[in-house]
């Protein structure tokens, strides 16, 4: 996108971030979903197809736009970039990577225009250990069958595609060789999603499991009709996925700061507010100096990103520097809140309990480290 538009498109977004959508939190914490004119409005101004090329009905943003715009959107409850950050983000980025032309053509201008996607990795016996995933593709005639089981699946309830990843061998192959990736349309029979799983926090947004049971796909739903790339592929999609998610704990961290803020100055204690008091202001600068590392890191990994560098492992260091960070900076609102701050009336609660699932998902602090150390290492070696 264009520079100078997207300025323009960055400030509209945070009028309506603040305007609409903060606001709108109450109602989405009651009812537990989104409102359906707030989706309207969402798919109205193209926030569903941000990634997506502009011929096929998207935005064309690079990755260094998506991140600043999922920061924006962060500032609000996690719910609404939740419904839409899998379309732009993994879904979209495994088809422009790895998908034919006519897989682009069929499904980037469905996702642009607001159809829900999920994005089928983790399984109740697997997650990133790829060799013991149970979910099977097998040929049938000119086509395929699934079976298997997803978990922990967001927007599973109301999506209407799905990127399924499969074992196509029965064996653990080398490079995970074993498991493809398909484009499955969710209401092809012998498809169930399970009911939404009650979580800690994050009201609004939903996950659930996916059941297939002889589901049967022809051989087009292959994305890049080829065999033993889904791994790759959703590896690949992981690493926007990581700055999305980094993104969010980034512009969250922003909104919990900006409430103890508020609260700090507003607050009084011994006469005066407890934003004059330096141990409280300790846990402000803290906070901001965290923030501003974060930002700092999303600027670099996603302009190495778009100047086409391979950025596994600094999308993987972000996303684990980005989501601890909110942690912490969510546990010193609370702190700074005192006593409110452990009330369900209060913000702080909710921004605490909010926050927990950044450091999980995409990727565990420990698994990311694990694979950190594993690049490092690999590069040492071949440099020796």
């Amino acid at each position: 996108m264009d520079a100078d538009i997207f300025d323009q498109f960055i400030d509209q977004l945070q009028r309506y971030v603040r305007d609409r959508l903060v606001p709108a939190e109450r109602e989405v914490i009651e009812t537990d979903r989104v409102p359906e004119a707030i989706l309207a409005e969402m798919r109205d101004m193209g926030l569903f197809g941000l990634t997506i090329p502009e011929e096929f009905g998207g935005s064309g943003m690079n990755i260094a736009q998506y991140a600043r715009t999922i920061q924006t959107l962060g500032y609000a409850a996690p719910a609404f970039r939740s419904i839409l950050s899998i379309n732009i983000g993994m879904v979209a980025s495994a088809l422009k990577n790895g998908g034919t032309d006519a897989q682009r053509a069929e499904w980037l201008p469905r996702l642009a225009a607001g159809e829900i996607a999920c994005f089928g990795l983790t399984e109740p016996g697997s997650g990133s250990d790829s060799a013991a995933m149970q979910t099977t593709a097998v040929r049938s005639g000119n086509g395929w069958v699934l079976n298997g089981t997803k978990r922990y699946i967001t927007n599973a309830p109301f999506a209407q595609v799905g990127l399924i990843m499969a074992r196509t061998s029965r064996e653990a192959l080398p490079k995970n060789a074993h498991v493809s990736a398909f484009l499955v349309p969710m209401d092809t029979p012998g498809i169930a999603a399970g009911k939404s799983d009650k979580k800690m926090g994050q009201s609004g947004s939903h996950i659930a499991d996916i059941v297939m049971e002889d589901v049967r796909l022809p051989a087009d739903a292959l994305l890049g009709d080829e065999e033993g790339k889904g791994f790759v592929t959703a590896m690949r999609s992981l690493d926007n996925g990581r700055i999305s998610v980094g993104a969010a704990a980034t512009g969250y961290a922003r909104r919990a700061l900006d409430s103890a803020l508020r609260y700090a100055n507003e607050r009084k204690a011994f006469g005066e507010p407890i934003a004059n008091f330096q141990l409280i202001q300790a846990m402000l600068a803290d906070s901001e100096i965290e923030i501003y590392a974060a930002e700092c890191m999303m600027a670099d990994v996603t302009a190495r990103a778009d100047a086409g560098e391979n950025v596994l492992r600094k999308a993987a260091a972000f996303k684990v520097f980005a989501s601890e960070m909110c942690g912490r900076v969510v546990d010193r609102v609370v702190q700074i809140y005192g006593g409110a701050g452990y009330l369900a009336e209060y913000d702080a609660e909710r921004f605490f309990r909010d926050a927990r699932i950044y450091r999980i998902y995409e990727g565990t602090t420990q698994i990311l480290q694990l694979q950190i150390a594993k690049h490092m290492l690999r590069e040492w070696a071949a440099a020796a």
